[in-house]
């Protein structure tokens, strides 16, 4: 099993900025990709960003050149700075931890509430 532990989520105002981190705990195979989705009120998950273990990332197409994540893989941790931030980013931000074996694990998640 794996845990998560999101933190960082709260309210900003328009054009601000915040950072998400997520710590990961248990039976975290050497090879994986952690990242971060979002939600807004009924709809699905969507993508935000992944960074694998070798470095490579991904990133939503709605967040590139806002958007930063990165991993510290000593601590198994992955952070999401995010920059000129618009209201449209209000969402729950999920963590997530793909181990690469077939099984995914998610975070509670976050808020993130962008107004003024």
């Amino acid at each position: 099993q794996v845990q998560l532990v999101e933190s960082g989520g709260g309210l900003v105002q328009p054009g601000g900025s915040l950072t998400l981190s997520c710590a990961a705990s248990g039976r975290i195979l050497s090879r994986n990709t952690m990242g971060w989705y979002r939600r807004t009120s009924g709809k699905q998950r969507i993508l935000v960003a992944t960074v694998r273990s070798d470095g490579d990332t991904v990133y939503g197409d709605s967040v590139v050149g806002r958007f930063t994540i990165s991993r510290d893989r000593a601590k198994n941790t992955v952070f999401l700075q995010m920059n000129d931030l618009k209201p449209e980013d209000t969402a729950v931000y999920f963590c997530t931890l793909d181990n690469w074996d077939g099984r995914d694990y998610w975070g509670q998640g976050t808020q993130v509430t962008v107004s003024s």
